[in-house]
């Protein structure tokens, strides 16, 4: 919350000084009406009236400044925290454990925003705190036992603010937790609505995505109870406390010890004075806030993928991954796995489901770290690369790619380098992409907005994204998923002729992958079982029983 407050600048600087302007305007009107009364009393108070209108209308100043400041500071803080939070997510991509999209978006949009007040809603509530104990020493100036009256009470008040935080705090947490489930649960129907359409189970759906609604009202419930019981309260508390404090200074000047503007000054100084009431309300805010804060912190705590410096020596490619173990959810996927990939060659990665092949790809792609253990490209230790030089040379092929960019040229370019037209439209041969995308209004122009793809195309337009960038090694992920017999072929040929030379890593689920392959490496309970030409490996019936049930 500091971090963001201070991203605010000068608009925090303004309020602050806003805030304080309008606590010393509070604090020296009942002391100029006071003095005003008496001077009319006297005959003589046009002076002190005057007055009075000059701080009437300072504070109407200072109360202006002060929304302004707080819009700007509220706007800048939470517009530096969405930024702040989209980047650091982006950037700890292979980071394992995200928030879902949903649960991002929550977090993005009411976390930040609440946590974004924290910087108004803490100078507002010492602007009201300020005042409120000012008037009690006021209270002391005027006459000692006005202030001892006052003070009474508050001991009762500051348990009642104490059992507020508590209750609310736990409150408002809940509630946001709640909120991120069902936004959460939101988004995966609405990325699956033709699916659940298709199924006919919109109804269980919408009850699973409502699932946490009763939550989300007993915490909302809880929070407004907590709210209530504080306001009705101060609403017996803090009366009572006037009419005490009314009731001595009644005393005190029929005793002759204070003047009529004293009292005046007095009824108005308790009513400032209870104003501390006022953190009430202000400690539900700095609640939400904080709450708003530690989700965002939740992401913003990760730690951002760290490169190097070094560059790639030349090189064929060679890969290898030393006593390599990565544990997901306690368990060891992959466990001290030891490989040496020659470079150029065409490797296939094999393996009945959670044997831990597209974490393999994932790891020589630095798309995930090791928990132990290293990957090394020519010698080099993945970590210590400069990023351009990582991303230069090692493209990655997804099962499910993602396509940005405004077009269709722009989503085949999409990278941290971007080719020319020209090896685009080769990489979209190659990928057997470039006969539908120029079947398209704009061609390879054609806004992406405006392109319905089947789930073909788009794997054909990832892996031409995944060609037009490649360089040693690339690394392909099971991307023949929902290709036909034919394209896959294609692609098979592409792997063996136009990309031959580089180190190519291919996740396969299909024989002939794996027969088209120079090497196979065979994973099986976290380790590498055996490593060789699919010739060889074919003659175990463990091998072979990896590819039961898959097409040829």
């Amino acid at each position: 919350m500091a971090r963001a407050a201070r991203r605010s600048g000068r608009s925090l600087a303004f309020l602050a000084l806003a805030s304080v302007a309008m606590a010393a305007a509070e604090l020296a009107l009942p002391a100029v009406l006071g003095r005003a009364m008496d001077g009319v009393i006297a005959g003589d108070g046009a002076r002190w009236v005057a007055l009075s209108a000059v701080l009437v209308a300072w504070l109407a100043a200072a109360d202006a400044g002060d929304d302004v400041a707080t819009g700007a500071v509220t706007a800048r803080a939470t517009a530096w925290l969405r930024r702040s939070l989209l980047q650091r997510f982006l950037s700890s991509g292979h980071a394992e454990g995200r928030a879902p999209a949903g649960d991002l978006a929550a977090r993005m949009v009411g976390g930040a925003a609440s946590a974004g007040r924290a910087a108004p809603d803490t100078i507002r509530a010492l602007a009201n705190a300020a005042p409120a104990l000012g008037a009690v020493v006021a209270l002391a100036v005027i006459d000692p036992w006005l202030c001892v009256a006052f003070l009474a009470g508050l001991p009762v008040l500051a348990l009642l603010l104490r059992s507020f935080v508590r209750d609310a705090s736990e409150a408002v947490a809940g509630y946001l937790e709640a909120q991120a489930q069902i936004a959460s649960r939101l988004v995966d129907a609405v990325a699956g609505a033709r699916t659940v359409a298709a199924a006919g189970t919109s109804d269980r759906e919408v009850r699973r995505i409502l699932a946490p609604l009763p939550a989300l009202r007993r915490f909302g419930m809880g929070t407004w109870r907590a709210q209530v019981r504080l306001a009705a309260q101060d609403a017996l508390l803090l009366p009572l406390l006037e009419v005490v404090v009314l009731g001595v200074a009644g005393v005190e000047l029929s005793g002759g010890r204070i003047t009529p503007g004293a009292v005046l000054a007095a009824s108005q100084y308790v009513r400032l004075a209870s104003a501390i009431g006022a953190v009430g309300n202000a400690s539900a805010k700095l609640v939400r806030a904080r709450a708003g804060a530690e989700r965002v912190a939740g992401v913003l705590d990760r730690q951002a993928i760290a490169y190097g410096s070094e560059a790639l020596p030349p090189g064929p490619g060679r890969l290898q991954f030393r006593h390599v173990t990565v544990h997901r959810g306690g368990a060891a996927v992959l466990d001290r796995l030891s490989l040496d990939l020659p470079g150029g060659r065409l490797v296939a990665v094999v393996g009945r489901s959670g044997s831990g092949k597209s974490l393999l790809a994932a790891l020589a792609a630095r798309l995930a770290d090791p928990d132990e253990g290293a990957v090394l490209l020519d010698g080099v230790a993945l970590p210590q690369l400069s990023r351009e030089a990582l991303r230069r040379e090692v493209a990655y092929g997804f099962e499910r790619p993602a396509l940005l960019g405004d077009t269709v040229a722009d989503a085949v370019a999409f990278g941290s380098f971007r080719p020319s037209r020209p090896e685009v439209v080769a990489a979209s041969v190659a990928a057997r992409a470039d006969g539908f995308v120029r079947r398209l209004p704009d061609s390879y122009d054609t806004a992406m907005e405006a392109v319905r793809l089947s789930g073909g195309e788009v794997q054909r337009l990832g892996l031409a994204r995944t060609f037009a960038h490649a360089g040693r090694l690339v690394v392909l992920d099971d991307v023949a998923a929902n290709l036909d017999t034919a394209t896959e072929h294609r692609i098979g040929q592409v792997l063996t002729g136009t990309l031959g030379g580089r180190t190519r890593l291919v996740v396969a689920h299909r024989t002939a992958t794996a027969a088209r392959a120079d090497l196979v490496v065979w994973l099986d309970g976290g380790r590498a079982r055996a490593v060789g030409a699919h010739a060889e490996l074919w003659a175990d019936a463990g091998y072979r029983a990896v590819f039961a049930g898959t097409p040829g």
